[in-house]
């Protein structure tokens, strides 16, 4: 077993002659997304929307020592809307290089997101075949640091660049420990997962995937460990993941007497008015990011246009009536959607559902899932700062459609890895799979949801194009 292990050591292990090659195709991959990313940095950066979220949260941490938000009269109040782990990375960041320093935050996760290029390589070195491992590394190192769509958050201060790298230093590690089961990999891959959920709630689902594959060997390489340490190690990785979700539960306990071990998906605090009737009268007809664009995100707090609806919000003239009388309502109203408004559409809502069942729990769902990965739509440029795209009129350019072609190769590309099965897949496949049926129960769609799949696409592409450069070099 060991003489196996290190016969495919040694073939993936470049010869001395080769290495200067290998070394520059590295340094020039990283080189190649280090601009893209400052590029996108210095066109795309903004600290508008959530950014702002965090940002507040990050300076009551530091000012004030509370997990609060700021309200118009300055007043400090906790919250739970968001998770922890990227208020605290910014508040890290606001100690070291100043309060409001997002700039920092930003010079930090370039960095990050390139480690986690690399990270991905090395994935795609050790699951592909040995003749053609080297080129799946390198294949999959371009692929990840010149992709477009996850470049531009490793722009911007938000959580999907952490995210991100948690996902690729997650695959890497469970890599690694079917390979070795050392405890140094087991609490690496445990880091990996936690710091994925304490940035988002669906981080949680990195775990869920790929924690099973832990439990598996790589054929003939693995030196056997006995059921006794792999269920101390399971213990006390599953201890240590569980302590600051216990923290942040009875934190929320204490201060929200709710039980909230995540953050809500509503995101917002107890107390807060919510608009469920809303809500689920936009899940009857909204199907792609214009709708949630033009219509949900303003809402409430601006006005209900109806022409800006799709003819599939109305079923019948006495439906488009009954919802012009409620935005005439709500207009009137200073843009406020009061209980017995959302009843309203609550009710509309209903009736919809009842005569369109199969349209509302599974064509649109459906629909919509379809438009977050594939659909040629604005937010598939380089940014999914929409107000930018908007204001800049880049909707239905022609650029939105190259780089719908250019999200489709990352997506044939991944399903064509998929087809070789190299090590790996079956859990990279679960994950993608999971977020994708998580992906039918999000209303409105949004195209970043999908990001968090694009580490696994760019090993699987990786795999593949290592796969095609074999049989063209035996040719």
């Amino acid at each position: 077993m060991e003489a196996a292990s290190l016969s495919q050591s040694k073939a993936l292990r470049p010869a001395a002659g080769k290495r200067l090659p290998v070394l520059l195709s590295i340094a020039a991959a990283l080189l190649a997304g280090a601009l893209l990313r400052i590029w996108m940095f210095r066109h795309f950066f903004a600290t508008n929307g959530d950014t702002a979220v965090y940002g507040d949260i990050a300076r009551n941490l530091l000012l004030h020592g509370r997990y609060a938000l700021t309200v118009g009269s300055g007043q400090v109040f906790p919250t739970l809307i968001r998770l922890p782990g990227y208020p605290f990375f910014l508040a890290a960041c606001f100690q070291l290089f100043g309060a409001g320093n997002y700039a920092a935050a930003v010079f930090l996760q370039i960095p990050m997101e390139l480690a986690g290029c690399l990270l991905l390589a090395d994935c795609a070195r050790r699951i592909a075949l040995a003749r053609y491992a080297a080129a799946a590394a390198h294949a999959t190192l371009w692929l990840a640091a010149l992709c477009p769509f996850t470049a531009v958050y490793a722009a911007n201060p938000l959580t999907e660049c952490p995210t991100l790298f948690s996902i690729a230093l997650a695959l890497w590690a469970a890599c690694r420990f079917q390979q070795r089961r050392l405890w140094s990999f087991a609490l690496t891959f445990t880091f990996a997962v936690t710091f994925a959920a304490l940035l988002r709630p669906d981080g949680a689902l990195v775990a869920i995937a790929l924690a099973p594959a832990l439990l598996f060997r790589a054929n003939g390489q693995s030196t056997p460990v006995s059921a006794k340490r792999l269920l101390t190690m399971a213990v006390v990785c599953v201890l240590l993941a569980s302590a600051p979700f216990a923290a942040w539960t009875i934190r929320n306990q204490r201060v929200f007497h709710v039980f909230q071990p995540l953050a809500p998906r509503s995101a917002t605090d107890p107390g807060d008015p919510v608009t469920p009737g809303w809500d689920r009268w936009v899940a009857t007809w909204c199907l792609d990011f214009v709708s949630t664009y033009q219509v949900v995100w303003n809402i409430p707090g601006d006005v209900l246009d109806l022409s800006k609806l799709p003819s599939r919000a109305f079923d019948t003239s006495a439906q488009y009536n009954e919802t012009a009388a409620l935005a005439a309502a709500y207009d009137s109203n200073g843009y406020d959607m009061t209980p017995a408004l959302d009843e309203g559409f609550a009710r509309l809502a209903d009736q919809r559902a009842a005569t369109h069942p199969l349209r509302t729990y599974l064509w649109l769902p459906l629909g919509r899932m379809a438009d977050m990965w594939l659909r040629p739509r604005i937010e598939n440029l380089p940014i999914d700062l929409d107000w930018w795209v908007y204001s800049h009129h880049y909707a239905e350019t022609r650029f939105s459609w190259a780089y719908a072609a250019l999200n489709l190769a990352y997506l044939l590309l991944g399903c064509a890895g998929l087809l070789l099965r190299p090590r790996m897949a079956l859990w990279m496949f679960s994950y993608m799979l999971l977020r994708s049926a998580l992906l039918l129960t999000v209303v409105p769609p949004e195209a970043r949801y999908t990001l968090e799949c694009f580490p696994m696409l760019f090993v699987l592409g990786g795999v593949a194009i290592g796969r095609m450069f074999a049989r063209t070099s035996k040719r």
